[in-house]
């Protein structure tokens, strides 16, 4: 089977194993366990932060960071499809009291500027008062380029608010950004210079079985963990977990570069195959991808057939319906990552041919 619902389904190679196996141990609720201690200074130390807290997942790294940085009835600001509004259950408004204001993303998968500072409520108890702002680095694969973090910072800034990226696929980000022979743990510094938090995904492309990573001040990181407690996720021996993200941050990020390059194959495959055949010309479209996140859209009349064949050749998407004015549509989204070979993508690509 060849999986390409997500890099989230990743399995811990033999040697990621090894070093779960072989991890020194203690209770991290109390502070000592040293493969979690080794994990967190290793990433502050790493992207440019004071220190690091490990969660079980992002979503509550995210959950973390928003009660960490905002009261009851303070507001943060997100983008519409940003996973910490859409993806999350409600968890900032039912659990944190926090008022979501959501914007909408631009095509490129920013928010704008200008939308962004309108939204900032002025100081009137008729209002929620705005406290963060929320940004995602990569949104639907896309990278918010370098210039737009800045400018987002100092936006921030200005009006005294708080910052936080949900850099879930950050080093996706970063090894885009870097380019060919460029350092991506340069560029994820880059990124999240001045930045008040950082959410970051060990078990996405990194390719751990699970964890996150909170990342900012110490102050900050000390109330964070009372909020971690809180959500329940205070785990104990947990360095065996650690040592997998350990292991994924000292072997994985630089090999992104091949997934970025197998989603490239597989765009232009699948684009070839659209022109070539006549039973998808004008039925389907195939999007430009930056990092490993590949959308392939197809008509709803023979979407359901086009997946069934997938499925049938061992081939494993995931997909939605939406509607434009003239018709209905199901986007597929093709997730390429350290389990997907260069030869899965073309065995794939010659499915998808036969179709």
């Amino acid at each position: 089977m060849i999986d390409f619902r997500s890099d989230t389904v990743t399995q811990p190679t033999p040697a990621m194993k090894q070093a779960m196996l072989e991890a020194p141990l203690g209770d991290d609720v109390f502070g000592d366990d040293p493969t979690i201690n080794r994990l967190q200074d290793m990433a502050a130390d790493m992207l440019g932060f004071e220190a690091a807290l490990f969660a079980p997942s992002g979503t509550q790294t995210n959950l973390i960071a928003l009660m960490a940085h905002c009261q009851r009835g303070e507001e943060a600001i997100v983008g519409q499809q940003w996973h910490t509004y859409r993806w999350e259950a409600g968890g900032m408004a039912v659990l944190g009291s926090i008022q979501p204001q959501p914007l909408e993303n631009q095509p490129d998968g920013t928010i704008a500027l200008a939308d962004i500072e309108a939204a900032i409520k002025v100081d009137d108890p008729h209002f929620a008062r705005t406290r963060l702002i929320v940004i995602e680095n990569t949104h639907g694969g896309k990278v918010l380029p370098p210039a737009y973090m800045r400018d987002v910072q100092a936006l921030a800034e200005r009006h005294g608010l708080r910052t936080h990226i949900d850099g879930a696929r950050l080093f996706n980000a970063a090894v885009a950004s870097a380019g060919e022979g460029g350092d991506p743990v340069v560029q994820a510094r880059q990124l999240c210079k001045s930045y008040d938090s950082l959410s970051l995904c060990l078990s996405k492309g990194l390719g751990a079985p699970v964890g996150s990573l909170l990342l900012g001040s110490r102050e900050f990181i000390a109330r964070a963990r009372r909020v971690r407690k809180m959500l329940g996720g205070g785990m104990r021996q947990a360095g065996v977990l650690a040592a997998a993200g350990i292991y994924a941050l000292e072997n994985n990020v630089r090999r992104m570069a091949e997934d970025h390059a197998n989603a490239q194959l597989l765009v232009q495959g699948l684009g070839k195959a659209v022109d070539a055949h006549p039973r998808l010309a004008g039925k389907a479209n195939v999007h430009p991808a930056q990092t490993n996140i590949v959308f392939f859209d197809i008509d709803a009349d023979i979407a359901d057939a086009f997946i069934a064949h997938l499925a049938a050749n061992d081939i494993r998407v995931t997909s939605g319906y939406y509607k434009t004015r003239e018709k209905a549509m199901k986007r597929i989204r093709w997730v390429t990552h350290l389990d997907v070979g260069r030869s899965d993508v073309e065995r794939a690509l010659d499915a998808v041919t036969r179709f």
